[in-house]
């Protein structure tokens, strides 16, 4: 059994407090950002440039589906600045163009100067200035108080991040468990790929909390746990009939005792 020397023996209390504090900072290299069918063009996308055949481009995607993280890949690539769209305004614009590549997260969502942000985009197509927009929706469904925005933002080059099959599902799951230095049995994967929503979000949501939790009851994370533990958690409930009555196994050390 494979055990992390870190949290094991803690005691009950100590475990308590430790799972309070597993919360990871997302990594937001290129080597950590997995491909599949339902993200490809979007990556394609990122690794073209400064190839684009366009100054602006927009990726689109639901929360968690890895907007961020190919901003993130393109930004350092790029020497990028990363803002906010609320935090665009007539005043900043000439500032934000200088830098010659800019990411605008979350366009879509909160408090817009439309105007400023049309600007910015005239201003950086004069200046040649790379401009990578991210998301959740496309541009007619953000309530543009500016037409000629709209009709900018369409002409824009861009991909749609769609959910993840379930190849590149499994694949995160294993990513978000060796994050997390817990080594996993593929039948733990598999359990939770069948049950959980086809989304990268939801995925480091229950990884976490399984790991939170297995680590809080000092016990191995097997594929009986996991499903007992998803079973608890908002919004899912594990398929009663679903236990096949034979033996667990080493599924995922979790630093604790063995499973009796």
């Amino acid at each position: 059994m494979n055990e992390r020397p870190h949290r094991a023996r803690r005691k009950p209390a100590q475990a308590d407090q430790l799972a309070l504090d597993l919360a990871l900072e997302p990594r937001y290299g290129g080597e950590d950002f997995l491909v599949g069918p339902s993200n490809e063009h979007a990556h394609a996308l990122i690794e073209s440039w400064p190839d684009w055949s366009d100054r602006i481009i927009l990726i689109e995607g639901p929360p968690g589906s890895g907007k961020t993280h190919l901003a993130a890949i393109w930004a350092e690539r790029a020497h990028a600045w990363t803002v906010d769209a609320a935090q665009i305004s007539m005043a900043r614009v000439p500032y934000l163009v200088s830098n010659r590549a800019l990411v605008i997260e979350d366009a879509d969502r909160g408090p817009r100067d439309d105007s400023a942000f049309f600007h910015l985009l005239n201003l950086a197509r004069e200046q040649g200035t790379s401009v990578l927009i991210t998301a959740s929706a496309p541009p007619s469904a953000w309530e543009l108080a500016t037409p000629d925005l709209l009709s900018r933002l369409r002409l824009a080059p861009g991909a749609r991040i769609d959910p993840p099959d379930e190849g590149l599902l499994k694949a995160v799951l294993v990513k978000l468990f060796v994050d997390r230095q817990l080594l996993v049995d593929t039948r733990v994967v598999d359990a939770l790929a069948l049950r959980i929503d086809r989304s990268l979000a939801q995925a480091g949501r229950v990884v976490a909390a399984l790991d939170r939790e297995a680590l809080r009851r000092g016990r191995r994370l097997t594929r009986n746990l996991a499903l007992e533990i998803l079973a608890d958690l908002p919004d899912f409930a594990a398929d009663e009939g679903d236990e096949s009555g034979e033996e667990d196994g080493d599924g995922v050390s979790s630093g604790g005792d063995s499973e009796t």
